[in-house]
């Protein structure tokens, strides 16, 4: 991956005068409120921001990370790899990889107020309609379909243009976005002119998996076509920076807390009232102090797909051979927590390239100009995502495999489409490779009583016959994608990495000694039909046979979205907001 210069890794300052935000735990004397929210997140963020709407609500909102505020590279978009491996990541890694030869592989997870939203690669894609409608059959709620979700992307989108101001007529459909929302949403801010143009060449040439689609957030995820991305205006636009503004984080009926650690959630001790069963949390500070705060209505859980159950299972909640293994008192038992994780993985296919535009992060020269100008103006290379260009496409229809996706309007694979991404330090092209479909299962554990223990994540990669087939044939798309004659005289030879590996067993060795993940961890807690003897939440996302505790975020995922998941994370909040606020002033 790329390396920035060191003075930028750490550039940050935190604003003054955040009103209700407080960055230490003891800043915050108040200790009772109605809501809670643990994880300050792309959910978090939402359910504590329209929560507070309601001027009668006491908010908390709990943040493990710090303020995102003045943090260079989360706010610069091309910046968006390399704030991994540093404090504002929680530096998890997974287990070794069975498929991977036992190799280890690093797990970003945001620690920053906006969690995962601040620090990920900002591809904005709603997923297909067939993933929405596969929640609605598989929970027997309509109300998680795509017609009745609809209306809340466009409720957390703000659509803008490019800043380089450029017409953006026949780049995307805007009968379907919403421009009045939150989160800022913009297709590319800075052109690659040869890299873009040859893209859509080679698109126009080859059809098939690679026909033009208009616009990739209508319901159905496939085709080549612009990125779409959470850098409208330039910067990023994470749920921090949309929804926890200054303006409302000066509610007087919201509090954000930050640098502070939720462990455990605790028992009513007051087993007759009628509030929450476990109406409190444990929070630790940066110096070891701990607090109680309490929630009169309910405690959410927003800490993601991996914080939410890591925390959970410290409360006692889980599969009770498990916790005791753990030195934890078994207390609500709920088995299917933490199984049924779910990821995409990752891979980078290089190609070798000529006659390209200057790498900025190659050149400190052109680095400095290119920041100052981002600065100054919020244009320029360093105002975009790492890639314009998308490529979504399906296992051949002779497979031998059955569908493993939700239906015919989703894809199996993606290829990021990107110039000089990869390891390679020569110019070249690549094709970053999501496995968007998998049917591999993980889990989510934890082996000690200690809740500052790092979990156990396994995500267990590569272990289905299906997605293997579908690593191979993206590799192959990839390379019949960069073949097309719209490259010639640009890309020159395919990468040392990859070149040769021709047979499925050539292939399957690449794939195992080179992918990664791309950090979109779901399901661990997965919704199912209320009532059902499985699962961790029922449709409402209330935690089963539990008054007062919902979950709120990527872990109540059924099946993990078939594209980036960061849109489906907003929308399940701004959904769950609506539930509770009905639940609590109807």
């Amino acid at each position: 991956m790329r390396t920035l210069p060191g003075l930028l890794i750490l550039t940050t300052f935190i604003g003054s005068g955040l009103c209700a935000v407080y960055q230490q735990l003891n800043d915050l004397k108040q200790e009772h409120f109605d809501f809670v929210v643990v994880g300050g997140g792309a959910a978090g963020a939402v359910v504590a921001s329209r929560l507070s709407e309601v001027k009668d609500f006491q908010v908390l909102l709990i943040e493990a990370g710090p303020s995102n505020e003045g943090v260079l590279l989360s706010e610069v978009p091309f910046f968006a790899f390399d704030i991994q491996n540093t404090p504002y990541d929680w530096n998890f890694t997974t287990t070794p990889q069975k498929f991977a030869d036992g190799r280890v592989i690093p797990y970003a997870r945001g620690h920053i107020l906006g969690g995962s939203s601040a620090i990920n690669l900002m591809v904005y894609t709603r997923g297909s309609l067939d993933d929405f409608n596969r929640w609605a059959r598989v929970t027997g709620d309509s109300g998680w379909s795509w017609d009745e979700m609809f209306p809340y992307f466009l409720k957390n989108e703000r659509f803008v243009q490019p800043t380089d101001g450029r017409n953006i007529t026949g780049d995307f459909d805007p009968s379907i976005h919403g421009y009045d929302g939150m989160t800022q949403i913009s297709v590319p801010n800075h052109l690659q002119k040869l890299f873009d143009m040859r893209c859509f060449e080679a698109a126009d040439e080859l059809r098939g998996n690679f026909e033009f689609t208009l616009d990739m957030n209508n319901g159905t995820l496939l085709g080549t076509g612009w990125a779409q991305g959470t850098n409208g205006g330039g910067s990023r636009s994470s749920s921090a920076t949309s929804y926890l503004t200054r303006e409302i984080t000066r509610r007087k009926n919201l509090h954000v807390l930050l640098n502070t650690r939720v462990t455990r959630l605790r028992r009513s001790e007051d087993s007759s009232s009628n509030g929450p069963e476990f109406d409190s949390v444990e929070a630790f500070g940066d110096g070891n102090g701990s607090r109680i705060f309490q929630a009169s209505k309910e405690v959410i859980l927003s800490a993601g797909a991996i914080g939410s159950p890591h925390i959970l299972f410290h409360s006692g909640f889980g599969e009770a051979q498990e916790l005791q293994a753990a030195g934890i008192t078994p207390l609500v038992d709920l088995p299917s927590l933490g199984k049924n994780l779910t990821d995409h993985p990752f891979l980078l296919v290089d190609f070798m390239a000529e006659n390209t535009e200057p790498n900025v992060l190659a050149n400190s020269t052109l680095l400095e100009d290119a920041l100052e100008e981002w600065k100054n103006s919020k244009t320029g290379p360093l105002a975009d995502i790492p890639t314009n260009n998308l490529v979504w496409g399906r296992l051949p229809s002779d497979s031998a495999f059955d569908d493993p996706g939700p239906g015919p309007n989703a894809p199996h694979w993606e290829l990021i489409l990107a110039l000089n991404l990869g390891p390679t330090p020569e110019p070249h092209v690549t094709a970053a490779i999501s496995i968007v479909s998998p049917t591999s299962r993980g889990t989510l554990t934890i082996n000690s009583s200690d809740p500052f223990d790092s979990p156990v994540i396994d995500p267990a990669f590569f272990t289905t016959a299906v997605d293997v087939e579908a690593g191979r044939d993206a590799v192959r798309n990839a390379r019949k994608f960069f073949g097309a004659k719209a490259w010639e005289g640009y890309v020159v030879s395919e990468g040392p990495l990859s070149k040769g590996a021709e047979s499925d067993e050539e292939l399957d060795a690449f794939i195992a000694g080179n992918f990664l993940t791309t950090w979109h961890s779901s399901s661990t807690a997965m919704m199912s039909p209320k009532g059902a003897d499985y699962g961790v939440v029922d449709p409402d996302l209330k935690v089963k046979g539990i008054k007062g505790l919902r979950i709120v975020d990527a872990s109540i995922m059924p099946y993990i979205i078939n594209g980036h998941p960061l849109a489906a994370v907003y929308v399940i909040a701004e959904r769950a907001a609506d539930m509770i606020k009905q639940d609590w002033t109807s």
